[in-house]
């Protein structure tokens, strides 16, 4: 499996206070949208949400977010490793992703940007 590199969680209050702190941090501009509710910003290595909190006490158990190549071999590969996959793979809006609980009870979400 090719890890292409992890995104940081971040759950904030204000999505729009938020933005131009971490735009400022990675020099980058946010990339905006809305899933389940929770309102979502990518500003270089960060992912901020924003929403309802019963929608982000799910997300944050998430640790990271994982980019791979190819989540149909992450799932082979953490299957293997001895990871129960929660859910997915399942459609996004930029690909496929997956949910994993390790052995150790960390839970990562493994995404890749194929259709």
């Amino acid at each position: 499996m090719e890890i292409l590199g992890a995104t940081l969680r971040v759950c904030v209050d204000d999505l729009e206070t938020a933005i131009p702190f971490y735009e400022g941090l990675a020099g980058g501009t946010a990339q905006r949208f809305e899933r389940g509710g929770v309102q979502v910003a990518a500003v270089g290595s960060f992912l901020l949400m924003s929403g309802p909190e019963p929608e982000l006490e799910v997300l944050r158990r998430v640790a990271a977010t994982i980019a791979v190549k190819d989540v149909d071999e992450a799932h082979r590969v953490l299957t293997e490793q001895g990871a129960r996959i929660v859910a997915g793979p399942v459609a996004t809006p930029v690909g496929r992703n997956l949910l994993a609980v390790h052995p150790d009870g960390s839970v990562f979400e493994y995404a890749d940007q194929r259709g």
